[in-house]
């Protein structure tokens, strides 16, 4: 979004009911505003409508059994109206422009509009039907236009640069003056300062990206859940663990039905002993949305075009100058140096794992890309005489988050106790999140099975940020997904080890949402530059192996034994098995992201065929055969439907930090460390987008990151 304020921004106050003459409203508003799309909306359609009431729920925790998806689009153009309405108040305030009464008032506006999206787009990514996907489609492109519309405002754009030329005489507070800081910035980079022309062709470009990028993902979920395999003969089964066949049995089909679920996909791609069923599971899953009618092709050709055009229009060589310009990495090419710098060690260890396997294999056939997984394994169990099924007893899904929310009250003083409040789905667990004086700081809910429902992966939402302006405090309400596979009833869910990982790193991403002390949504909780924001949530990643963490956490479900010292101690030695391919596997899809977006646009407007613009790519950095890059280009949500477009290097970059960061507790000899954590908290998860990303990190550790950690961690030589 353009205005990320007007995207995220939600007020808490009670929404209040239409008020009358709403159709002559309507009418007026949309007569005024020109091109934009048409909001009309009538009495009729608000009757009843939750977004227009004051929700009487715990904690303002959205109603979700009184809101139905015949309720999102009126709400949404009420919403959309009454930011318009604000807007023009702004703009037409006789009164000189002032921090108040132009940047503040920017930052209040929409807050109807705000609850809406906010409420809408979590279930879009849990709860997708046909009605959903729909409004999606059509609330997408009308949010851009509108968006576009308040960018490029002229005489409100006039407001916020007097504002912004006074800065230095308003006495402002820190915060104050960042959130001025940051909605100058904005305006600037969304394309204010553009001629007419240009500003229309850039709203084009927007409302057409808004299009392209929903369809990428919903042809990307739909291929995903179209492709299954049934096997009926217990044969078919063969090395499968029992946890894992009741996990996948489906008792109306009397079938075991494997799907493309990335938890399925794993567990299956390195238990079983069926070296044909692997290929079939592994062609579907690296084919997925690349031919018929879910065909993700052409859609990722137009919006790689597109994105260069419109960068070009702004001024940058190419869409992925624009992107890092205000990221740590700062240009493509400091990204891709860095990259390669990883890229190298990782590939050479790559290829000795691959030949480390085929030795394991002989001459009975030559390994593949589908025989990685469980060879990788078997190498594991050989060398290090350790087992998957061996661990998956210690680690519970409710031991483990016990586990996850111990590791928080050590580190930051707080407490998470379960609530009973509203959920989208009976799966969904709640819990408040009080401070060490016993203070609300906000409402945490966890979505942790996968159902056909559900976009693949794992992810943080918020269903409201935090806001404390004029006095008011609202505190945030956040979830985390993941895609476990879901046990029988009655039976444990039972995680790999790589899964708990996963889970203390989105409870990163939610602490960083929840802990914040920041008053304005803009740069509340989860901000700053994408190779930044991942720090909060990888660093706790280095928790789930530590000895003294897993005492507390990794108990057998059974007996409650913790798990057996020399089972820890073979699990961190082998913490760097299967380490080439790991780093392999990602770096090659961040390339792949990097370079369709450093396409300018002349060489973005020639590509027609996207897998041989992608095998080009590979080829160029020398990926080898048995490797697929951990995202093709036609399944690669992060960068071609959300908001990791030239960015999906961050993650890496981000290890930088946490590994570095890790490094100070291990030099404090306690990884639970006050001092340091307190640092961390204040400066990390309290702190939101108060400073620039490299300010933040620097203020917790007291120096810039080596690069060292990360590689030593990976087992990879650092030179120095």
């Amino acid at each position: 979004m353009k205005l990320k304020q007007l995207a995220t921004l939600l007020s808490a106050t009670a929404i209040l009911a239409a008020c009358s003459g709403s159709d002559e409203a309507s009418t007026s508003a949309n007569q005024e505003s020109g091109d934009l799309p048409d909001m009309t909306v009538t009495d009729s359609e608000l009757a009843g409508n939750p977004f227009l009431e004051e929700w009487d729920t715990p904690f303002g925790v959205p109603p979700f059994a009184e809101i139905e998806d015949s309720h999102f689009l009126p709400a949404f153009k009420k919403g959309v109206l009454e930011l318009r309405a604000e807007i023009d108040a702004i703009v037409n305030n006789p009164e000189p422009p002032t921090f108040v009464n132009t940047i503040l008032a920017l930052e209040k506006a929409g807050s109807t509009v705000s609850q809406v999206r906010y409420t809408f787009y979590p279930l879009v990514g849990t709860e997708l039907n046909d009605e959903l996907r729909q409004l999606q489609q059509e609330i997408g492109p009308m949010w851009s236009r509108e968006t576009d519309a308040i960018t490029f405002n002229d005489e409100l754009f006039k407001r916020v640069q007097a504002v912004y030329e006074q800065r230095e005489s308003l006495d402002l507070g820190e915060q104050e003056a960042r959130l001025l800081e940051l909605t100058h910035r904005r305006f600037v980079r969304a394309g204010a300062g553009l001629t007419d022309d240009v500003k229309a062709e850039v709203a084009d470009i927007n409302s057409r990206l808004s299009v392209l990028t929903t369809q990428f993902a919903q042809n990307l979920l739909a291929s995903t859940k179209a492709f299954t395999i049934e096997l009926t003969d217990e044969a078919d089964t063969a090395g499968l663990s029992e946890d894992f066949k009741a996990s996948i049995w489906d008792d109306e089909k009397q079938a075991w039905v494997l799907g493309l679920n990335r938890s399925v996909y794993e567990t299956f791609m390195t238990q079983s002993e069926n070296r044909e069923l692997r290929k079939r599971l592994f062609d579907g899953y690296t084919n997925r949305s690349n031919s018929g009618e879910y065909d993700n092709s052409p859609l990722l050709i137009e919006v790689a075009q597109l994105r260069a055009k419109r960068a070009e229009l702004m001024g940058y060589a190419s869409h992925a100058h624009y992107q890092l310009d205000v990221r740590m990495a700062k240009t493509p090419q400091g990204a891709e140096d860095f990259l390669l710098r990883v890229w190298e060690p990782g590939l050479a260890q790559a290829k000795q794992e691959r030949a480390d396997m085929q030795a394991l294999i002989g001459d009975e056939f030559t390994f593949e890309g589908h025989d990685w997984w469980h060879y990788s394994e078997k190498l594991r169990a050989q060398r290090f005489n350790l087992d998957e099924n061996q661990l998956k007893p210690y680690f519970e899904l409710g031991a483990v988050t016990d586990g996850a929310f111990e590791m928080a009250k050590r580190l930051f003083n707080v407490t998470l106790e379960e609530i009973e409040v509203p959920v989208w789905n009976d799966v969904v667990t709640a819990y408040e999140i009080k401070d060490e004086e016993g203070e609300h700081l906000g409402v945490f809910m966890m979505d942790m099975f996968a159902r056909d429902s559900k976009r693949g992966g794992a992810w943080m939402n918020s269903y409201r940020p935090t806001s404390n302006i004029e006095g008011e405090r609202i505190r945030p309400i956040v979830t985390n997904n993941m895609n476990l596979s879901k046990p029988p009833e009655g039976s444990p869910a039972l995680m790999r080890f790589s899964e708990v990982e996963t889970l203390f790193h989105e409870f990163g991403h939610g602490l960083h949402g929840l802990l914040t002390q920041i008053d304005y949504p803009t740069f509340s909780g989860v901000d700053g530059p994408r190779d930044y924001t991942e720090f909060p949530a990888q660093i706790l990643e280095h928790w789930t192996s530590q000895p003294l963490m897993l005492e507390l956490y990794a108990r057998h479900y059974e007996t409650g034994e913790v798990i057996p010292t020399d089972l820890v101690e073979r699990l961190l030695a082998a913490a760097n098995h299967n380490q080439g391919f790991a780093t392999t596997e990602y770096v090659a899809a961040s390339l792949l992201d990097l370079r369709w977006h450093m396409l300018s646009s002349e060489e973005a407007s020639k590509i027609t065929d996207a897998k041989a613009f992608e095998e080009k790519i590979l080829d160029e950095y020398g990926l080898i055969d048995e490797i697929e890059p951990r995202y093709r280009s036609q399944y690669f949500s992060h960068t071609f439907a959300g908001g990791y477009s030239a960015g999906y290097y961050a993650y890496l970059w981000s290890e930088i930090l946490d590994a570095d960061g890790f490094n100070a507790f291990l030099e404090a000899e306690d990884i639970f460390d006050p001092e340091t954590a307190g640092r961390l908290k204040k400066w990390i998860y309290e702190a939101g987008g108060l400073r620039e990303a490299d300010e933040l990190y620097r203020e917790f550790r007291g120096k810039d990151p080596s690069i060292d950690p990360l590689l030593e961690g990976r087992g990879f030589a650092t030179g120095s």
